[in-house]
């Protein structure tokens, strides 16, 4: 039987979660909120409507979430051209290619922002397919993202494994039913992702992939 490695991007493959965070910040500075760097942070790998909702609340001036958004979205934009990976993004997912993982990514992002983060992982030919924000009408932490993956990958739940770096994705994860896996590159706590349903946590993709023999990876043989 196939099985389906599920990624999410930002923080996880491409060393994006701070930029985020402060082009966030800007864009709430700049509409008159005063919104703390750290809870912008544990807000990341939300969607943008999700992500305004959770820091400002339900009694905000929700006429005012689009512009917010279109701020962000203006200011993150001037760092397409220089996303950094994560170190052996690329590697680690054609790894899994070359060992007969479907791998698919499960991103918030869409459209522009998710062209520059392909460039920037450098591993389009390992990749099978994406389920974007464009494809869903939830985002993390509900399962439509990781189910739409599956989807694609043609794979049950029992047959994939998703990898994440925010409570967001682990809460996604579980919720779907997949084995989940955790990177601290985002730089969110070990113990939050764990406690979140992670069943093992990796500093980085470089450690995920020197210890695949070791991860949830190999609980799942081929053909099995």
């Amino acid at each position: 039987m196939e099985r389906a490695a599920v990624f999410d991007v930002d923080g996880t493959l491409v060393d994006t979660n701070h930029l985020h965070v402060t082009t966030w910040w800007e864009a709430f500075r700049q509409a008159g909120h005063q919104v703390p760097m750290h809870a912008v942070h544990r807000a990341v790998g939300l969607g943008s409507d999700d992500l305004i909702a959770h820091l400002l609340g339900d009694d905000r001036d929700k006429d005012e979430d689009e512009q917010l958004s279109a701020a962000h979205k203006a200011l993150y934009g001037q760092y397409f051209d220089r996303l950094p990976p994560l170190r052996d993004a690329g590697r680690l997912l054609r790894r899994l290619d070359h060992e007969g993982w479907t791998v698919v990514l499960a991103t918030s992002a869409g459209g522009a922002e998710l062209s520059a983060l392909r460039r920037a992982i450098g591993a389009d030919d390992a990749i099978t397919a994406t389920a974007s924000a464009d494809d869903v009408t939830e985002g993390k932490p509900a399962p439509e993202p990781v189910e739409h993956a599956l989807e694609l990958a043609g794979v049950p739940a029992e047959r994939a494994v998703f990898v994440g770096d925010t409570v967001w994705d682990m809460k996604a994860g579980s919720r779907a039913g997949v084995r989940c896996v955790g990177v601290l590159c985002g730089g969110i706590p070990r113990a939050d992702l764990v406690g979140a349903g992670a069943e093992a946590v990796y500093d980085d993709p470089a450690d995920l992939l020197s210890s695949l023999a070791d991860s949830p990876f190999a609980w799942l043989p081929f053909g099995q």
